[in-house]
Parts: C-alpha cells; sequence; structure tokens
C-alpha cells in the first residue's frame, strides 16, 4: 500500500486525484442521518413528540436516546413513528444498567432498539466521589460490560461501550480505552467511538478505527475549537471528519454514526441545522 501511494503521489495531477478520492471514501459511510437527543436535553421534557418533529424536519432519520423522561413506552414509540424517526440506540450509565437490568432491557426491546449503550462507567468501591478511576477500575469496569453484554445479548440486542476524554489519559503508561478492549469480549461488547471526546483527550480516532475496525460500530460527532470544550456546530471548529469518516469507511463495521453537540451559543435547533448540514455536505 505504500509503496503503490508514493507511486501515485509521483504527479500533482494524481496527488489532487487522491484528495477527491478521499472525500468519496468518506461518503462510503452512507448512513442515516443520526443525532444523539442528549443534544436536545432541555427541549424533550417541554415537548417530547414535537421536540422529534422539529429534528426529523432537519432532516435527520435516526436518533439515540440519553433518557425517556418517565415517559411510557408506547408514548415514546407513538412519538418517535410520528416524527418519521427510528430510535436504534439507547444510553445508559452502568449504575443502571446493573441496578434495573431487566426494566431496561424490557423497555429497550419493546421500542425496537437495536443497542444499549453503557455511557459511563463506576468506580468499583462506593463511596469514591469523583476521583479518578484507576486502572483496576477500568479493568473492572470491563468484566462488568462482559457481564451486561450477555444479558443485553440474551434480550437480543447488542451492547456496546460510549467513551467521554477521561479513558485517553495514560495512567502509568497505559490508556484505559486500550484496557477496555483487551479486557472485553469481542463478541459480546462493541464500542461506539465519540471522536471529539477521543481528541479532546490527546488521541487520534482515525488511530483506532484502523487497528480496530471490528470492534467499533457507531460513532459519535461532535466538534470543538482548539480541541477543548465547549462543543461548536460542526465545521466551526477544529475537528476534520473527513479523514476520520474516511477511516470508519475502510473499517466496513460502523451501522449508526450520530452527531451530539452538547452546548449551544444560540438556538438549538439553528445550530442542529448547522451540524445536519455538514454532515450532508459529506454524504456521511
Amino acid at each position: 500500500m505504500s509503496i503503490t501511494r508514493r507511486s501515485f503521489l509521483g504527479s500533482s495531477t494524481a496527488a489532487a486525484a487522491l484528495f477527491v478520492t478521499g472525500v468519496a471514501r468518506a461518503a462510503y459511510l452512507n448512513l442515516p442521518l443520526g443525532l444523539q437527543l442528549y443534544s436536545v436535553r432541555d427541549l424533550l421534557p417541554k415537548d417530547y413528540a414535537g421536540t422529534l418533529k422539529q429534528i426529523a424536519a432537519l432532516g435527520y432519520k435516526e436518533v439515540e436516546a440519553a433518557g425517556f423522561f418517565n415517559l411510557p413506552v408506547e408514548q415514546v414509540k407513538a412519538a418517535m413513528k410520528s416524527a418519521g424517526l427510528r430510535c436504534v440506540s439507547s444510553h445508559y450509565p452502568l449504575a443502571l444498567l446493573k441496578q434495573y437490568p431487566d426494566d431496561i432491557l424490557s423497555f429497550c426491546k419493546s421500542l425496537g432498539v437495536g443497542y444499549v449503550v453503557c455511557s459511563s462507567p463506576m468506580h468499583q468501591q462506593p463511596g469514591a466521589g469523583k476521583a479518578p478511576l484507576t486502572l483496576d477500575d477500568w479493568r473492572w469496569n470491563a468484566d462488568q460490560f462482559n457481564q451486561v453484554a450477555s444479558k443485553v445479548e440474551d434480550a437480543g440486542m447488542r451492547f456496546a461501550y460510549h467513551n467521554h476524554y477521561a479513558e485517553f489519559g495514560a495512567i502509568s503508561g497505559v490508556l484505559p480505552y486500550d484496557e477496555l478492549l483487551k479486557h472485553t469480549d469481542p463478541a459480546k461488547v462493541s464500542f461506539e467511538l465519540d471522536c471529539g471526546w477521543v481528541i479532546v483527550g490527546g488521541q487520534d480516532p482515525i488511530h483506532y478505527l484502523k487497528q480496530f475496525p471490528t470492534r467499533i460500530v457507531m460513532l459519535h460527532v461532535k466538534d470543538f475549537k482548539d480541541n477543548k470544550p465547549p462543543s461548536v456546530e460542526l465545521g466551526t471548529g477544529s475537528v476534520d471528519y473527513t479523514p476520520i469518516f474516511a477511516a470508519a469507511a475502510a473499517g466496513g463495521h460502523i451501522r449508526h454514526c450520530f452527531v451530539e453537540q452538547e452546548e449551544f451559543q444560540g438556538p438549538i435547533m439553528e445550530a442542529l441545522a448547522v451540524d445536519a448540514k455538514y454532515m450532508k455536505r459529506l454524504h456521511a
């Protein structure tokens, strides 16, 4: 591959062609436009059904839940159907997945969710507060993921883990994210790579997409200025998703791709419209 690439780059015309090809490869994801509903967490409790319809009007087709605001599953299903959206994934912290597995899995199964995602780990020992997780904590979490994943699989769904940035801060020279990959069962535990948080954590999402193409099945897409929070509209910060999407497409295992914007400087729907336009421009 490297020899072919060097020879191919032998002329400026060929180099330009490679750039175009790289953009085209990003389009090979060819996935429905998705949104992580944490982006509209302030709007959903006020008007759940209406907010979903506004999201759909921007061109989003799939959503990933981050809480259902005590609504019964039939009401959630009706709101999704009325808006023309598919809820394909749902987030839960590990503490809830351990405490209420039957309730969560029953709800998700009834809703038609394909992926149950752990959105945050926990300390092995209670009472640790906000202290950073140790490597032992991360390895213990990996074991918990294996156990939860078995229950999710038995219920007919898939389990995945969603990262933030703490997973990419080295502890005694070891990255917690690498430990999670090492100590989880590849047959049961998948990963939802939040590309923006990987970059904030000082690592490269392309590395993980290339090294673990079968483990990573979903993406979170967010942008930051100078690779630091708060998040901003896609295309207005420092993250270039063209090479990231190209790497994801090359891996061939990405099933869903969700925009997530966590902070807003202006109207939420206007920002999400900018995000949608960016994603459509890259044909993601």
